[in-house]
């Protein structure tokens, strides 16, 4: 079915510099995100030898927060198929996914658990073929770390510089770090990021957020009134503009 080439990529350990990490609770999650699974098996099967689907797409529940925020959540069933080079002979593969959406509008919350809950689907389907996908992530044995914090944003901890202006603050990742601190006690501040499975972090004089999909949430984010740090790739505020 699969090459030489193929099967020598697949047998590979994973890439740390792939690995992002969250906090939930007390617990550091890692994580592939979306893009890179895409690009993942654009590079090992070739364009145009694999292709998904989506076999079911299903609204689990609506409500409406305390903040009056549609709050919806989805459930997808996503195929792959996985063709051989002569296309003769392919593989089929099948998960489930879930999503979250919150926002003020109806249409905006459920175009974000659509799409949560199918990227969750395509990366959990994706990963019955190894290693590449993350299947290793799921060894609770093996400390599963980023350790090139020179070519991605390591979110367990950042370098705080002194203020260019009352608003803006650099982060560089060449200085010495910092450890975050324990999860911001007024987390209630924040719901509509907490519910979206964000957590906001305190360090020294700012807030920061962690979590799965920062980018497709940076709309919530940033109506949360934080601003993005491209040099790093964290959202943060300064904790006295939050108090």
């Amino acid at each position: 079915m699969f090459n030489e080439n193929q099967l020598a990529i697949l047998n590979q350990e994973l890439d740390s510099s792939r690995i992002k990490s969250r906090q939930k609770g007390n617990i550091n999650l890692s994580y592939l995100e979306g893009f890179d699974v895409i690009a993942t098996a654009n590079r090992i099967f070739g364009f145009g030898n694999w292709e998904y689907s989506i076999t079911t797409l299903e609204n689990v529940s609506q409500e409406l927060n305390h903040n009056q925020n549609h709050i919806i959540c989805y459930k997808a069933v996503v195929q792959v198929k996985v063709y051989d080079e002569n296309h003769t002979k392919y593989i089929i593969r099948e998960d489930v996914g879930f999503g979250t959406g919150i926002a003020k509008t109806l249409a905006d919350a459920h175009e974000g658990g659509a799409k949560e809950s199918v990227t969750d689907g395509l990366k959990r389907t994706l990963k019955s073929w190894g290693n590449q996908w993350g299947l290793s992530l799921y060894d609770k044995s093996k400390n599963h770390q980023n350790t090139t914090p020179s070519q991605s944003y390591n979110q367990n901890s950042y370098q705080q510089q002194p203020q260019q202006n009352a608003n803006q603050q650099n982060y560089q990742a060449n200085q010495p770090q910092q450890q975050f601190q324990q999860p911001y006690q007024h987390q209630q501040d924040f719901s509509q990021l907490t519910n979206l499975g964000l957590t906001v972090m305190q360090q020294g004089d700012n807030l920061v957020v962690v979590g799965d999909g920062i980018f497709e949430k940076k709309d919530t984010i940033r109506q949360n009134g934080f601003r993005w740090d491209g040099a790093n790739k964290v959202w943060y505020i300064p904790l006295r503009e939050a108090a």
